[in-house]
């Protein structure tokens, strides 16, 4: 086939980016012609404000630009990643015009909460799910902490679900679980349309068995409020574990980073160990050496990438009992759930992880494995994918 990606890059980089482009290299592997169209952050500064905010309901020029690779390229199938703000929603009338099915992959739940995350002042919110226009949003100010930026995205939803954009314009959309899937259906996208397919790892790194792995818990992520990463430290400080009895690694950096610091001075937990951004590799081997990951999350994550990265080494993953992350991980075969932002009961866990027999231990590692190879390899993610394509096509 002739795939053309879209895709609007970030302006910190992040996983969306990161599986864009994964994507479009294993399908070139596998022999599919691969467009890509990606608009990169620097060319939004040369939008005025007003022009940007006309541009993220509809862009008139991506819509032209669009239409003429979509009549000199002739691809199968257009399949969006990111369309905000650049690309915008026009890519879809383009496609369409050029009879061309869309598939559009929801790496998050921009379409149904302003801010894509479901999550405001410290704890989960659902107050704009299933409403035409989220004036909560813009009470909030959840776009980028400012109101006209909220109204502008907000706008943008609420004019493209009244159109019948979101119900008409895209053959088939990605959701990453069952659980995101599910509520997307709640949040007014077509059931009928929305296919499950998760999100992959690149880079088989192999299985390291117990005798492999290092006495250390590890977090990989962002360093922000939403990440949950003072959770995990304040389940450190009542475990009051020492460099010698086992270290906390941390992989990352965030607008968080100085506060979590300040916490791990004051408390002096010298056994917690900052080891700042790592290159995908680098964190990949930090995962499958490690005792367990922690993933603390406190909001509804769409997928949660870190959690099969470690399986896909052998780690069992210790998530908050929350939305995706409990659907991923399975309670006391691939890791432990916790009762989300409770240090205590976290606290609990991961001591519960470290009393776990060699054979116990072994045989939960195993069972990670097992349900990466079934689940999470990037063959079983292409079949689904190339599957999708060709159910679309047909």
């Amino acid at each position: 086939m002739t795939i053309a990606l879209l895709h609007n890059y970030y302006q910190h980089r992040g996983g969306e980016d990161t599986v864009f482009e994964a994507e479009a290299r294993l399908l070139e592997e596998r022999g599919h012609r691969v467009i890509r169209y990606a608009v990169h952050n620097d060319s939004v500064s040369t939008y005025s404000q007003l022009h940007l905010a006309r541009a993220t309901v509809w862009n008139p020029e991506s819509y032209k630009a669009l239409t003429t690779l979509f009549h000199a390229e002739k691809p199968d199938v257009v399949h969006c990643h990111n369309t905000l703000p650049i690309i915008s929603p026009s890519a879809y009338a383009a496609a369409n015009d050029a009879g061309i099915p869309v598939v559009q992959t929801l790496h998050n739940y921009r379409l149904l909460c302003p801010n894509a995350l479901f999550f405001r002042d410290g704890h989960v919110c659902e107050d704009c799910l299933g409403k035409t226009f989220a004036l909560p949003a813009l009470r909030h100010k959840c776009y980028r902490g400012s109101m006209p930026a909220s109204a502008v995205v907000a706008g943008m939803t609420a004019w493209h679900r009244l159109t019948g954009t979101w119900e008409n314009r895209v053959s088939r959309y990605i959701a990453l679980t069952e659980f995101a899937r599910a509520k997307f259906i709640e949040g007014g996208l077509p059931e009928k349309k929305i296919v499950v397919k998760p999100n992959f790892v690149e880079a088989d790194i192999g299985f390291a068995s117990t005798q492999e792995t290092k006495n250390y818990a590890l977090y990989v992520g962002r360093l922000s409020e939403e990440k949950g990463l003072m959770t995990a430290l304040e389940a450190w400080r009542l475990l009051g574990l020492s460099t010698a009895e086992q270290e906390f690694h941390i992989i990352g950096d965030g607008p968080l980073e100085e506060e979590a610091r300040a916490f791990v001075l004051k408390n002096n937990l010298d056994s917690v160990k900052f080891l700042g951004r790592k290159t995908s590799l680098e964190a990949l081997h930090a995962m499958k050496y490690a005792r367990m990951l922690i993933f603390p999350s406190l909001l509804y994550e769409t997928f949660g990438k870190s959690m099969i990265e470690a399986f896909s080494g052998g780690t069992p993953v210790i998530a908050s009992r929350l939305g995706a992350l409990q659907e991923v991980v399975a309670d006391g075969r691939t890791g432990f759930h916790f009762a989300v932002g409770n240090a205590e009961n976290l606290a609990s866990r991961i001591e519960g992880m470290n009393k776990l027999s060699s054979v116990e231990y072994e045989l939960m590692r195993r069972a990670a494995r097992t349900e990466y190879e079934i689940h999470y390899t990037a063959e079983a993610n292409m079949q689904i994918l190339e599957r999708i394509y060709t159910e679309c096509v047909q």
